[in-house]
């Protein structure tokens, strides 16, 4: 295990959740500090607070994902008598570093979103609003056939080769390969001036472009050769659609015990809810934070109801003229992406050798109480 740097971690992040994913100017990536210093420690947040900032000082982090961006209206000054300012000089003088990862999260596979679906149980989620089309490019290497297989899972573990629900997907050709080792070269096969054929293996997968130089980077560093033959093609295939929110199908039931599942997933006492109680659920849409200005999405999809946080008066008499139930958890239950993404990212690092602590923040950022 070795220690890692702050752009180490966040190259990982961002395998996982991409800039590109992010809806335009949003407000990503690092906020406030710098990445270029060890990380040992690294704190998941959902909002950063002063309290969070205390306990990230407490708990000696140097490192602090958030969901929701500290920073998102620009600011035209920053004076530390007052909270923000002083949030930032805490930062600060800490070496404490922000990075934001905003709706490029909630659109990511296993970001918010898939989190809050699979918390309800939905059965073949599918995306409820599509934002994104996943480029595609096409991987060829040659390598010794001794080298074949190893190259062929290194290549799907990285997340080249998926096809719909299939993984490690990739074709192989027999060959011959020639070469000429010249001068200060050290051959793994053959001598140097001296022409050389090789019985080879032409490997050929697709990867999603966000995940281009990891692949290469795995397949280059399992390849016996010195030198390593590979081509990059783009591909017209469709990729993968990405997108806010998810829809899929749960055990039907009444309105008012759905509403009982949803107050258990998301670990809330209280939710609003627009419908009458005693209407049947089927198909179910989920889309975390505010996602007033999609319902009509949920409702062109077939939903039974809708899951959204900050429903607003208007926008539920809309809902229910349209004949649509929802359901308000609230925004906070986006807390979910916390535990969801220090497991992913911990498992990550733990690949990628790194020794890095990776924990979600334990302070509730919740505003709202219910009396």
């Amino acid at each position: 295990m070795k220690k890692a740097n702050g752009h180490e971690i966040i190259q990982l992040f961002e395998q996982f959740s991409p800039k590109g994913l992010a809806m335009e100017d949003d407000k990503i990536g690092l906020q406030i500090g710098r990445l270029n210093k060890k990380i040992d420690k690294v704190m998941i947040a959902l909002d950063v607070l002063e309290e969070v900032i205390d306990e990230a000082i407490e708990r000696n982090v140097q490192l602090i994902i958030a969901h929701h961006p500290p920073i998102f209206r620009p600011l035209k000054n920053v004076l530390t008598d007052t909270v923000q300012g002083r949030m930032i000089e805490k930062l600060l003088k800490h070496d404490i570093a922000v990075y934001a990862a905003h709706t490029n999260l909630d659109v990511a596979k296993g970001g918010v979103n898939d989190l809050l679906a699979n918390a309800l149980g939905l059965e073949t989620p599918e995306v409820l609003v599509p934002t994104y089309e996943t480029k595609l490019k096409k991987l060829v290497v040659f390598t010794p056939a001794s080298h074949a297989e190893e190259i062929r899972k290194v290549l799907g573990d990285t997340g080249a080769g998926y096809i719909g629900n299939y993984s490690h997907c990739s074709f192989s050709g027999d060959g011959t390969g020639r070469f000429l080792p010249g001068e200060n070269t050290n051959p793994h096969i053959g001598q140097q001036g001296r022409l050389e054929t090789v019985d080879e293996v032409r490997i050929e997968t697709i990867v999603p472009e966000h995940l281009l130089k990891r692949a290469v980077t795995a397949m280059v560093k399992a390849h016996p050769y010195e030198e390593v033959a590979y081509d990059i093609y783009p591909v017209e295939n469709k990729g993968e659609v990405l997108g806010l929110g998810r829809i899929g199908k749960v055990k039907e039931m009444t309105l008012g015990e759905f509403a009982e599942r949803v107050k258990e997933a998301f670990e809330v006492d209280k939710v609003r809810v627009v419908g009458d109680l005693s209407s049947r659920v089927k198909k179910v849409a989920v889309l975390g934070g505010d996602g007033n200005k999609y319902f009509m999405s949920a409702k062109f999809k077939g939903a039974d109801v809708y899951i959204t946080g900050d429903i607003y008066y208007h926008t539920a008499h809309d809902a229910m003229m349209q004949g649509l139930n929802m359901i308000d958890p609230g925004h906070n239950v986006e807390k979910i992406m916390k535990k969801g993404l220090t497991a992913t990212l911990s498992k990550m690092c733990k690949e990628s050798g790194y020794e890095v602590e990776i924990f979600p923040s334990d302070v509730n950022t919740d505003p709202f109480q219910y009396v």
